[in-house]
């Protein structure tokens, strides 16, 4: 039995798979029918400056190309200031500078125009430059307060303003799995952003992956706002996966601005593998690589064939309702079931595969032919072991289908796409 929607069903149905092609995904979120993380949450921005001096003077604008026009009357010196003043949709990453020549800054601050706290930054030991060392926000204008010393020493305040990039140019992203998630060593790294990804270079180098078990690995596509990431093989067992997305500020392209900056862990467990030939209708499960136990299983039938290859476990229910509806069935269809409750029901893929347990009606099947609508269907003991024992990230090998291998987006496929065509996708 499979769960499928009509569109899968209709390209499924009347023709083999003959190659995984390449594919058409925290900023933040979605995600593919399992629990994604919620959009990253920037913290505020850290604060310190020095105070202007009170003494009010005439007023200067600033420029981040040239110098801004002279405080003195007689031009003995110029301030130039990044943003420049009356600037607008500032990347909150930018960081903001005035450089003085021919004068000392005495005293800057750049604080929200509204109100704040001020942000962080520091004057130069040659009283030359102010540099922030703080984040400025988004949706934000900002005010430069600043003074420098004349020649008598004498202090002259100028002031200058801009501001940041509104909400609607914010982007955010997510990742699954959830930071501090446990996985089998299938799973992929899947990253969903909330906002078309134009410049996906700068997106890929904001994103660091290391490991405990030093094993490189590469993105790949699968549509502009979702990217997986993978190393050739799969992941070691026992072993710390640490992702920094540092994608605050980064430029996805068409105005689009990273929102935040975010450091997350995921850990592999053991070694589990459970592998299902058509040939000899069983399924074989393997716990770090030694078997475990052996079941009888059916599979698709040859109008409704089981994908070859391999899969991901991306989620489970003790029990659910398949409906033929679901894959494009009517009433009066020679496949036609009504809804029907199933018990242990293990998810492989998106268009409805699953391990789950054969309806009494199936059981003689078991071992012996292929009656499903592509689902792996197994004997009570067996789908409960398989609920108990797999789970998210945990592999199945299906073999002897003739049928293909699964898509890279239909669930996790992402396993049966070869290395060399992975790193050089299109």
């Amino acid at each position: 039995m499979k769960q499928e929607s009509s569109k899968a069903a209709a390209h499924r149905r009347g023709w083999k798979i003959a190659a995984i092609g390449a594919a058409a995904v925290v900023v933040v979120g979605g995600g593919v029918g399992i629990a994604t993380a919620a959009p990253w949450n920037d913290g505020a921005p850290s604060s310190s400056s020095t105070p202007p001096a009170a003494a009010p003077q005439p007023e200067a604008s600033g420029t981040a190309t040239e110098p801004a026009g002279p405080l003195d009357p007689a031009g003995e010196y110029t301030v130039g200031i990044t943003p420049t003043d009356g600037a607008y949709a500032v990347n909150p990453a930018t960081v903001a500078t005035i450089a003085v020549e021919g004068t000392r800054l005495d005293a800057v601050e750049l604080a929200p125009r509204a109100g704040g706290t001020p942000v962080a930054g520091k004057i130069s030991p040659d009283g030359t430059t102010w540099t922030s060392t703080g984040r400025l926000a988004f949706d934000t204008e900002y005010l430069f307060s600043y003074t420098v010393l004349d020649a008598a020493g004498e202090r002259l305040r100028g002031t200058s303003t801009f501001l940041t990039v509104e909400p609607a140019n914010e982007a955010d992203a997510a990742m699954f799995p959830l930071d501090g998630s446990t996985v089998g060593t299938g799973q992929p790294l899947e990253f969903s952003f909330s906002e078309p990804v134009v410049n996906r270079t700068e997106v890929e180098k904001s994103i660091t992956v290391t490991s405990t078990s030093g094993q490189p690995g590469a993105f790949y596509w699968l549509s502009d706002t979702k990217v997986r990431y993978r190393p050739e093989t799969f992941w070691a067992p026992n072993s710390t996966i640490t992702v920094n997305a540092d994608l605050f500020g980064v430029d996805l392209g068409n105005g689009m601005i990273g929102n935040a900056d975010r450091t997350m862990t995921v850990k592999t467990h053991n070694t589990r593998l459970a592998v299902v030939d058509n040939a000899t209708k069983t399924m074989k499960v393997y716990l770090d690589g030694k078997l475990d136990r052996t079941f009888p299983i059916t599979l698709g039938t040859e109008e409704w064939p089981s994908t070859e290859g391999y899969m991901v476990v991306m989620e489970h229910y003790e029990s659910t309702e398949f409906k033929a509806e679901s894959i494009g069935l009517e009433p009066g269809d020679t496949a036609y079931y009504p809804p029907t409750v199933v018990n242990h029901a293990s998810r492989l893929s998106n268009g409805g595969a699953f391990v789950h347990e054969a309806l009494p009606a199936a059981q003689v099947a078991l071992g012996n032919f292929n009656v499903s609508h592509g689902c792996v269907g197994m004997s009570p003991e067996g789908a409960e072991y398989f609920y108990n024992t797999f789970g998210p990230g945990d592999v199945v090998q299906i073999l002897n289908t003739d049928y293909g291998p699964m898509y890279v987006w239909d669930g996790f496929g992402d396993w049966n796409v070869p290395w060399n065509e992975w790193v050089n996708q299109p």
